[in-house]
């Protein structure tokens, strides 16, 4: 059995790039959770949370993610928040291997802001941008490894990770 590579982080820091580029390496198939539920709602996420609100929305990621888990050899980025969720984080746990793209709150900041897409930036601040990523982080760390993704390029981060996922 092939395990699934799962990418936890911030908004921004980068999975669903470095994940699309790691299934090109790993000979995996890719897949976003955040499209997944666009896909199955037919709208974006940020209409989702206008509309329907957060507490729908991490339903259906709850079950879009577990659904995703279960299957095998997939290189899954995960919604932002999605690792936060203990029954998602249990499930990951048994099947697959995670891995936490740490990037600086500065440059997730500035990266999420140049996207109208992400619905808890909306109304917030940089100071509660900067509080949301410590709570986070905490959760995070509870991934199988953390890769610090500060100075490196989306190359030598997704050859990094490859190298541990072919060391398991």
């Amino acid at each position: 059995m092939k395990k699934n590579l799962v990418l936890t982080g911030m908004m921004a820091s980068g999975k669903s790039i470095i994940g699309k580029s790691l299934s090109k390496r790993l000979g995996m198939q890719f897949v976003d959770t955040d499209d997944v539920i666009e896909k199955r709602l037919s709208l974006s996420i940020a209409k989702i949370f206008e509309t329907k609100g957060e507490s729908f929305f991490r339903e259906i990621e709850e079950e879009e993610s577990i659904k995703l888990v279960k299957k095998e050899g997939l290189v899954i980025a995960l919604g932002g928040g999605a690792f936060m969720n203990n029954i998602i984080r249990e499930n990951i746990k048994k099947s697959s291997f995670s891995v936490w793209l740490d990037l600086n709150s500065d440059e997730v900041f500035k990266r999420a802001r140049m996207n109208k897409k992400r619905p808890l930036l909306y109304n917030n601040s940089e100071d509660d941008f900067k509080k949301l990523y410590e709570e986070r982080k905490k959760i995070y760390s509870l991934a199988n490894c953390r890769i610090d993704c500060n100075s490196k390029n989306k190359n030598e981060i997704a050859e990094e990770i490859k190298k541990l996922y072919e060391s398991i």
